[in-house]
């Protein structure tokens, strides 16, 4: 693979598909669909051959020569004057084992989504042509090793998903696509300002001892890059660093969602159309952790052990705020919405407990959640369809009239919960493993477990309502799975079974990275500046 740009084709391929189809009459709905499932089907071979190739014992995080397939050229280079230095941005792609499990969710995710976008009918041009700029966003920022680089495609996703759910949502999509850009625009603040901060903290070792600024994360990790009189500078005595993290932290927080940023999320999902909320709920709340473990992390690892128990408590606070909310919904899809606040939290708990075992769990946990929510918003779409209804208590013993679907919505179901044999109980099994073993957080770990036992009420409570029972007359003509609805649940059901039964096909490729990224936090904490609270 090696000067092969794999990294650039799976990330622009979606634009190159944008312009086809803006160049097709809009009438051509057909060819408008199966260009854009083409182009998602071309992404998941990538992600396949990239997986094929991709070296395990490699570690990245903080080593140029540790990322694989890298792409660096200098894109943006502006010669400095006096104290400003030498502006310089690279175009820097590469991947190691935080972003190859995010890359594989990515691509599969869209093209399950794309399936689903099927029966889309209004606007299917301008729909398509913003799915595949949404594609290209997200699958940037995984890929990107250059913090401007890495704004740029969070900013990119923004825009599209605004215009597809404010204009293919539901009746109050202008104020759920409104809310969902104030409260994501307000995080993009706060991270350009760090961003700014670290540029002019930082610089690049040159060995004429010219100065040149750097947005470079891998060079940003390294405390010897630091200019002495950098405000973000680690050997810099104030609270400058302490005030940076928290606002990184809720810029990325904001995406996860975590409380008590969460509101836009519920109403986002309720409002999206179903492949939107499976994009939303599969791929783009993992931008928000992943944020964490590839930024905030490494270049702040004092900061990030002061307030690991604080990363911990907001955990515990959406598992069991979540699921008390999901508890009382009525509303299938926003309960759905609220599991998902829930089953976040134990990725916050994974990654607060900093060790090896718990960001395992949480990195799996983000790659299993991705494909399980994924499975239960289309099991809500396909509710909807036929019945165009999505309260929980209008149906009743359903599974008479629709039995295979019934099972599907099982598997799904039970996989929320964490049941062993299925996906999400290992990488739960693993975030609490590695919670118990941090004593910092090892109370808020016991408290959370009580998140399961909230989980399998809300959950099991839902499917004996709408799947049990006495069939109500108004649905005993429901039909039951056609052949799209079997190609987009089937995968899906696949992946989560087989995870269950060998999630080491997903940990043995993070387990080097995060083993590195554990130790450098650990051990660069001490060298560097450790603010007081």
């Amino acid at each position: 693979m090696e000067g092969f740009p794999i990294l650039s084709l799976i990330t622009f391929l979606p634009i190159v598909g944008m312009l086809i189809i803006l160049f097709l009459p809009k009438e051509q709905q057909q060819a408008i669909r199966l260009t854009t499932l083409l182009i998602t089907f071309i992404q998941i071979v990538l992600s396949v051959i990239m997986l094929m190739n991709f070296d395990y014992k490699a570690s990245g995080i903080f080593d140029n020569s540790t990322f694989q397939f890298v792409e660096k050229f200098r894109w943006i280079e502006i010669p400095g004057i006096s104290w400003l230095g030498t502006v310089k941005v690279d175009y820097f792609l590469g991947i190691d084992g935080l972003s190859m499990p995010m890359v594989l969710l990515t691509s599969i995710v869209t093209f399950i989504a794309t399936l689903s976008s099927w029966n889309i009918t209004k606007a299917v041009k301008g729909y398509f042509s913003l799915f595949l700029l949404l594609n290209t966003g997200m699958m940037g920022v995984f890929v990107a090793l250059d913090f401007f680089l890495f704004y740029v495609f969070w900013e990119i996703m923004l825009l599209p998903m605004y215009f597809l759910i404010g204009i293919w949502g539901g009746p109050r999509k202008e104020y759920a696509a409104i809310k969902f850009f104030l409260y994501t625009l307000l995080g993009s603040i706060f991270m350009l300002l760090v961003m700014i901060g670290l540029y002019f903290s930082a610089k690049e070792t040159l060995p004429d001892g010219a100065r040149v600024f750097t947005f470079n994360l891998i060079e940003l990790t390294n405390i010897a890059n630091y200019s002495a009189d950098g405000i973000l500078a680690p050997m810099n005595p104030n609270n400058w660093r302490l005030v940076a993290y928290i606002a990184l932290f809720i810029g990325f927080a904001i995406k996860v969602p975590m409380f008590p940023f969460h509101t836009w999320l519920p109403d986002a999902h309720v409002e999206a159309p179903t492949p939107i909320s499976v994009i939303l709920a599969g791929v783009l709340l993992k931008l928000g952790t992943y944020g964490m473990l590839r930024i905030s992390f490494p270049i702040f690892p004092d900061i990030t052990l002061q307030l690991a128990w604080y990363i911990g408590l907001f955990g515990m606070i959406n598992i069991i705020y979540g699921a008390f909310c999901a508890l009382a919904q009525k509303d299938f899809k926003k309960m759905i919405a609220y599991s998902s606040v829930s089953h976040m939290g134990y990725v916050l708990l994974g990654i607060a407990s900093l060790s090896t075992t718990g960001i395992n769990g949480a990195i799996l946990q983000m790659f299993n959640h991705g494909t399980i929510t994924a499975m239960l918003f289309l099991i809500v779409g396909v509710l909807y369809d036929r019945s165009h209804t999505r309260g929980i208590d209008d149906f009743g013993g359903i599974a008479i009239q629709m039995p295979i679907y019934t099972g599907f919505v099982t598997v799904a179901f039970f996989a929320a919960i964490g049941l062993p044999g299925l996906s999400g109980f290992i990488s739960e099994a693993l975030v609490f493993v590695g919670s118990f073993g941090s004593e910092n957080i090892r109370i808020l770990a016991m408290v959370s477990t009580l998140g399961i036992l909230l989980g399998a009420a809300y959950m099991l409570w839902t499917l004996q309502r709408i799947f049990f029972g006495e069939l109500n007359q108004k649905w005993n003509e429901l039909k039951d799975l056609d052949w799209r609805e079997y190609s987009m649940l089937i995968p899906l059901t696949l992946i989560i079974l087989f995870l269950g039964i060998y999630p080491s096909a997903i940990l043995d490729i993070m387990n080097s990275s995060v083993k590195s990224l554990v130790d450098f936090i650990i051990t660069n904490a001490n060298n560097f500046y450790i603010t007081s609270l």
